[in-house]
This record gives structure tokens, sequence and C-alpha cells, in this order.
């Protein structure tokens, strides 16, 4: 099981990533949405805005549930899919990651992954 570090760091290079996508494209796809990471086998969870620019840094959340678009996943898939050890849409599929999100921002995300 990964810890709060490793959890942290994997989001710091999900974040990174995102920063690489090319600027028209992302705003062609991006609307400023709340986004919450729940690591489910460590109790803990993230909160970022996402938006134009790319993702806030992401702090510790004590209320996950009013973010709208909310993902779940335990720490060594978090780590995993930051790492492209996993795939985003295979772990979905197979219910290691879960996402709770509007149909619309699940299309604008999918084209960005």
């Amino acid at each position: 099981m990964a810890n709060e570090e490793e959890c942290r760091a994997a989001l710091e290079r999900v974040a990174a990533r995102l920063a690489e996508v090319d600027a028209d494209r992302l705003a062609e796809h991006v609307v400023e949405r709340t986004i919450s990471c729940r690591v489910a086998d460590l109790g803990l969870a993230f909160r970022s805005r996402l938006h134009g620019g790319g993702l806030d840094p992401f702090e510790r959340d004590e209320d996950p549930g009013a973010a709208q678009v909310r993902l779940t996943v335990d720490s060594d898939d978090l780590v995993a899919m930051a790492f492209d050890e996993l795939n985003p849409a295979k772990a979905w599929a197979a219910g290691r990651l879960k996402i709770e999100a509007s149909i619309f921002d699940l299309l604008r995300l999918r084209k960005l992954l």
C-alpha cells in the first residue's frame, strides 16, 4: 500500500503531465471544474481545480463529495496510473477506478487522456 506522500507525488505527476498538453488543445476540451481524488484504502482525499491553464496544486480535502468530478481509487492503483503502469480506462472497466461526473465532463476528460 502506497503512503500519503507517494499519493501526493502521483497527483503532482498527473498535474505535470497535464501541463505538458498543448495550451490550445487544453482550452478546447477543459471547462473549469473542481476535482476530488479519494484514496479509499488510506481514508484520504485531495482536491484541485481544473481550468484552461491545467490543474491547481492538490490539497487535502475533508469533503470530497462536494467536487464536480469525483475519483475514487486505492493508493497503489493511483501510483500505478501516474507512472503509466495501469491504464485508467482499464482500471475503470475493472472497477479499480470510480469516476462520478456528468456525462459531458466524462467526454471532455476522455479526450485529454
